[in-house]
């Protein structure tokens, strides 16, 4: 689901399972221990908040058997999410109830990391409330998430034994309840007046159409069963094929087909014709909501989009001066046409792409000891996207390691059509995906000891993709960027999330026309025009996300900057950046209040 704000936040495995059936590499990092957070005084107040914050998170799991396998846990292995409207209904009055016994903890009585736990939790859980209120979890269909990627899942699963295998064949034999419900959901939606966007939905029946194949084992269902253990025995694997031969044929295949047929008839006719959710009665309302939720302030699309256009002109003027230093003749729209269509800026196959990605990725790890003190234990891998999902997604996405331990980060790379993946932008996008990015900060907070598993693994997306796209900037001390046109692709991808601000807050505030986004992308920014359009559709069918990165990295930096002058010669990054990641992912405000403490403990020691 990509709407229900709670999973997004505290069960970011449910949000979309994404996964490939590819090739591997998996990369190392230097364990140097786990964080661990300082005790703290427990009073009875802190003691009544852990029992509310355990028995919450004993009812996610209940609640979401997907997520359970993330703890060793298989007894969800069978299941899917109920997502009739009974089990919806009885979530949303859960919620409420879950948030009156927060209210009845007194805070003032609580420890510091209590009434952080306190205020991140108790705020989750309303603007789940609020969003279920406004009805977002009935759109509940786009191209990045929704019932058509539910065979990538398995890549989560530890596929070893055989009750592995019939445990998802127990699962696939429900798949055909589950769509029932997506389908119950869309047409609630369009009663509701809360759908999707056309122009996404028109993307869905080719994807279907990846899953409704007359030979089970052309469907990317079958992948897992084509190359099975030996710790399966020869005349199980054997039993295990034939039924899910059935399986899919029977019964995944035909619902798929009724889905597709669901999907084209009725609703795509109903569908917003207009991209922006701000079109929607009350829409304008939601989206400021949505951009509260992922920005974790109270700025306004008015205040965020004026943002926005500064930040697209502060990194003009600095595109400039490298076109000045390459000698290049012409404008920036000129230089960046240059860029998207010489031939000597990309590779000719997926294989060469994919090696340079790899390249990249062991360059960076024996870096980062000049720029952290702790590092996580778990590893890290490189994955192209499948192959299936690659025309209509981004160029990179990462997946956080299992819980347990049995399954490491992965780094996902978009190989589909290689003359459009740009060389110079390798290096940018890996820092950020990988480390110091994305596996660094997540792997850490995985790793934190006494911190509650809500908070462990928290998604506050703006201090996530803050820190991505902060770690961008890392890349110059880590001895990246070293000629001109990977220090434009730097600025690139700075330009890309200043870029978000405005078209986002166009799109769905403003009332932007899906071609108009696309115009100002390619005016401002070098990539390929294939990426702009999947960038332009990924910001209609998630409203408000893209926000996050460019507002979260301007308070890192700002942080940053306040430490630097505070400190002076006495500054240490490797300490700011171990104190900055150290309770996870916060919202900016605590992340601000807590920097502030560290900064004024450090200057006393002056």
């Amino acid at each position: 689901m990509t709407y229900p704000i709670l999973c997004q936040r505290l069960v970011p495995a449910l949000s979309v399972f994404r996964s490939v059936l590819v090739g591997t590499v998996v990369l190392g990092t230097i364990a140097l221990g786990s964080v661990v957070l300082a005790p703290a005084s427990v009073s009875a107040s802190d003691e009544s908040l852990d029992a509310v914050i355990s028995n919450h998170w004993d009812w996610v799991l209940e609640q979401y058997p997907e997520y359970r396998r993330e703890y060793g846990d298989m007894s969800g292995n069978q299941s899917w999410t109920d997502l009739s409207a009974d089990a919806m209904a009885a979530r949303h009055e859960a919620t409420q109830a879950f948030i009156a016994d927060l209210n009845d903890i007194d805070s003032g009585a609580l420890s510091d990391i209590g009434q952080l736990n306190q205020r991140m939790l108790k705020t989750a859980l309303e603007e789940e409330v609020e969003s279920f209120n406004s009805g977002l979890h009935l759109i509940a269909l786009n191209m990045r998430s929704g019932p058509q990627h539910r065979y990538t899942m398995v890549e989560r699963l530890p596929m070893v034994t055989e009750n592995d295998y019939t445990d998802w064949l127990a699962r696939l034999e429900k798949l055909p309840e589950q769509l029932g419900q997506y389908q119950a959901l869309l047409s609630e939606g369009v009663d509701r007046e809360r759908t999707q966007a056309r122009i996404i939905i028109e993307r869905i029946p080719k994807q279907l159409d990846a899953l409704i194949v007359d030979n089970p084992e052309d469907s990317p269902f079958w992948g897992v069963f084509d190359t099975m253990p030996e710790s399966v025995d020869i005349q199980a694997a054997q039993a295990i094929k034939a039924r899910a031969r059935s399986v899919i044929s029977e019964q995944v295949t035909p619902a798929y087909a009724e889905f597709k047929t669901f999907v084209e008839e009725q609703y795509l006719p109903n569908t917003r014709e207009h991209p922006g959710i701000g079109t929607l009665p009350g829409g304008k309302a939601i989206y400021a909501m949505l951009a509260r939720h992922f920005t974790t302030t109270d700025m306004t699309p008015e205040e965020i989009h004026n943002l926005g256009l500064a930040e697209v002109a502060r990194i003009r003027g600095e595109m400039q001066a490298v076109i000045d230093e390459v000698g290049f003749e012409g404008d920036i729209s000129a230089f960046n046409d240059f860029l998207r269509n010489d031939p000597q800026f990309y590779y000719e196959t997926a294989e060469e792409l994919l090696e340079a990605y790899q390249a990249v990725s062991k360059r960076l790890d024996p870096e980062l000891v000049k720029l952290f003190g702790k590092l996580p234990r778990m590893p890290y891998g490189v994955r192209p996207i499948a192959p299936e999902l690659a025309p209509d997604t981004t160029t990179a996405y990462y997946m956080r390691p299992a819980l347990d331990g049995s399954r490491p980060g992965w780094y996902y790379v978009n190989l589909y059509k290689p003359e459009v993946r740009p060389k110079y932008e390798i290096e940018v996008l890996s820092v950020h995906e990988s480390v110091p990015g994305h596996h660094l900060q997540i792997a850490l907070a995985q790793e934190i000891d006494g911190l509650p598993e809500f908070r462990r693994n928290s998604s506050v997306t703006a201090f996530i993709e803050g820190w991505g796209l902060y770690s961008e900037r890392l890349g110059y001390d880590m001895g990246l960027y070293q000629d001109p046109y990977s220090r434009y692709g730097q600025l690139i991808y700075d330009m890309w999330r200043a870029v978000r601000l405005v078209v986002d807050t166009g799109i769905h505030y403003f009332g932007w026309s899906r071609q108009e986004a696309i115009d100002y992308f390619k005016f401002n920014a070098a990539k390929t025009e294939a990426d702009i359009i999947n960038e332009i559709d990924r910001y209609i069918g998630w409203p408000g996300q893209a926000l996050a990165y460019k507002i979260g990295q301007l308070k890192m930096l700002e942080l940053r900057a306040n430490a630097e002058r505070t400190l002076g010669e006495r500054f240490d990054i490797r300490a700011f950046h171990d104190e900055l990641l150290g309770a996870g992912a916060i919202p900016l405000d605590a992340l601000e209040a807590r920097m502030d403490r560290w900064i004024a403990a450090e200057k006393a020691k002056l």
